[in-house]
């Protein structure tokens, strides 16, 4: 699964934002089923973010957001994140160990 939360800082608030970074990318690292955590800034928009994290089930990240080091430490910067769906299933995926795989949607 894969979750991709997206913001827009403004140039006098980035200073303050990426100090809430590293926590958060460390909160959510630290959880049951966390399989990467990236924090990045748009190379073409700079004022646009984005936290990226992949997890072995929805549960997992589910569980990740109700505990208490994600929620002091994570939630203050996902908090801010630009109001939009922010979880996708995986359906095709590649990675050096394992290759390419294609997956059963649990929507379908």
């Amino acid at each position: 699964m894969l979750v991709i939360t997206r913001y827009r800082v403004p140039d006098e608030e980035i200073e303050s934002f990426r100090r809430l970074a590293g926590p958060a990318v460390e909160a959510l690292s630290e959880r049951i089923g966390c399989q990467q955590v990236r924090f990045g800034r748009n190379v073409d928009e700079p004022q646009l973010w984005v936290l990226a994290s992949s997890w072995r089930t929805v549960g997992d990240y589910r569980r990740a957001l109700s505990h208490p080091d994600v929620k002091i430490h994570a939630v203050p910067l996902m908090y801010r994140c630009i109001d939009e769906p922010s979880a996708f299933e995986d359906l095709i995926t590649w990675d050096p160990a394992e290759g390419r795989a294609e997956h059963v949607s649990d929507l379908a």
